[in-house]
Order: C-alpha cells, then structure tokens, then sequence
C-alpha cells in the first residue's frame, strides 16, 4: 500500500509547512472572498469620477478661452468691469458716415482762433503743453517755441524739435487732429455752425503734438482704419478719440465702435483724456 509519506514532496506543500513555522499573529490576513470582489467595483468608480471631472475641467478650459469667452474678454488685469473709456465709446450713437459733401477743411479755421485768448497760436500752445526742455522765443510773449524734446506718442520715439528744421520746416512735428477733421465732418460736423466748427477745429482736447510722417500716415482715418504705430498708446489714443466724440456729440460707424471696443478691452482702469 501507498502512504502519503511515499508521495514525493511537492511545492505547494513546502510552501504549506513553511507557512505552519510562522507563529499566528504574524501570519498575512487572507482577503475575503467579498471584499476582493468589491476592489474591482471601487476602482472602476473613482475612474469613473476622475473622467467626469478632467470633462468638466476640459469644457471649462475651451469656454474661457474660446473667443468671446470669460477669459478672452478680460483686461491685462483679469478685471471683467469696463472702464469709463469703454462705456462711453458704447454710449456714442453708430451711424453710417454721410458724404464728405461740401466739406471744407479752411471751415474748421485750423491756428485761425485764439480759443484761450492768451496771444498765442493754437500750434505753439500745443508745444508748450506737450514738449519738455523747452526754448521759448523773446519777444513773443512768451507763445513763440524754439526748441524742445517731444516725448513722441505714434511712434514711441523722441524727437528732438527745433524751429525751422525738417524736410517741411514743422521742425519734424505736427499738430494732429485726433479725431480727423474730415471724419469728424462726416459723423455730425456737417450740420454744425461755424462758431462750434472752429471751436473744434482749435480744441486742445483734439489736439496733440506728434511725428510727421506719422500724421501723414494717419491721414483721415478712424480707429478702424489707423491705429498709432506704438501699441503701448494704443488705450490713450482711443480713449482720446471717445473723449472727443462724446464732447462734440459726433458718431461712430459699426467698424469704428467694435475696434475702438477691441482696443479699450485690454484697457481696465482707462479714463477719458482731458485737454
């Protein structure tokens, strides 16, 4: 007859004998049959979670970033509030530019009023406000600019002025109207007397000091059309057109009023310019 102890030994039952040496309390715990059965489940729901929240992360993600989404519409800042600048562009009336008809620039009397009374020209009171280092001329009662450093706005640039100097003898800088007269007459000046045509035309609100070349660039066009090559003057530079606007009660077409809003967008904190 056979006995188990003819048999020969086998792993399973060294492993056996093995695990019979080591005293109870240390012997690893065995894993019910029910709760290996509930591992599976539990992993398959928190991956089920975790899909459902990276989704919802996703979605949130593209919705901000999409054009005209949260982020997207947001200042430099994060601010989502407009700034005073960007409430009155909306407020401006859009119109469609009529004909420029019988426009005449000489009807805006360009360096033709004394708005001020000071005894000054309107060219030579904008240099003085808007250089620095100044050379004022004797005898000109003080109105007469010489010379000066012009921290240039379009370009970024300085610009070192003397009289008389420059290819047209403007000493490299012109006075421009920031909101052009044409445009201007096209959004409303039209119907306007002569009084309030000159007023405008001489307005130091509507005034600054800038580059040459960079005027004749510009030339009548609105902030659809022309924007200054320094992009950091970009919000001011709207900012003042919407300033005049609103003063003079002047419109806007569709185009204008969505870039000067593309423009102001990234602007938070901007007010309207003063004179």
């Amino acid at each position: 007859m056979r006995t188990p102890r003819d048999d020969p030994p086998t792993w399973e039952s060294d492993q056996e004998f093995l695990r019979s040496l080591v005293p109870p309390q240390f012997r690893p715990v065995e894993p019910s049959a029910s709760r290996r059965r509930r591992w599976p489940a539990r992993w398959f729901i928190l991956g089920a979670v975790a899909v459902v929240l990276l989704a919802a992360l996703g979605i949130s993600w593209a919705g901000r970033n999409a054009p005209g989404g949260a982020d997207s519409a947001q200042g430099p800042s994060g601010s989502t509030e407009s700034s005073p600048a960007l409430l009155a562009a909306r407020a401006l009336p859009v119109l469609d530019s009529s004909s420029l008809g019988a426009y005449d620039r000489e009807l805006f009397a360009w360096r033709g009023l004394d708005l001020d009374r000071n005894g000054c020209d309107t060219r030579n009171d904008v240099l003085r406000r808007d250089l620095t280092e100044l050379v004022i001329r004797e005898g000109s009662q003080g109105c007469k600019v010489e010379a000066g450093t012009l921290a240039e706005p379009y370009t970024g640039s300085t610009i070192l002025f003397v009289v008389g100097g420059g290819p047209t003898n403007d000493g490299g800088i012109q006075i421009d109207h920031v909101v052009a007269l044409a445009n201007a007459w096209v959004s409303g000046a039209d119907a306007w007397d002569s009084t309030t045509l000159q007023t405008f035309g001489n307005d130091p609100l509507n005034l600054l000091a800038v580059d040459g070349d960079a005027n004749q660039s510009k030339s009548s066009g609105n902030a659809s059309q022309w924007l200054p090559q320094n992009f950091e003057f970009h919000c001011e530079y709207v900012a003042r057109q919407v300033a005049v606007k609103t003063a003079y009660s002047l419109s806007v077409t569709a185009s204008e009023l969505t870039a000067m809003e593309r423009v102001l967008a990234n602007c938070p904190d901007q007010e309207l310019p003063t004179a």
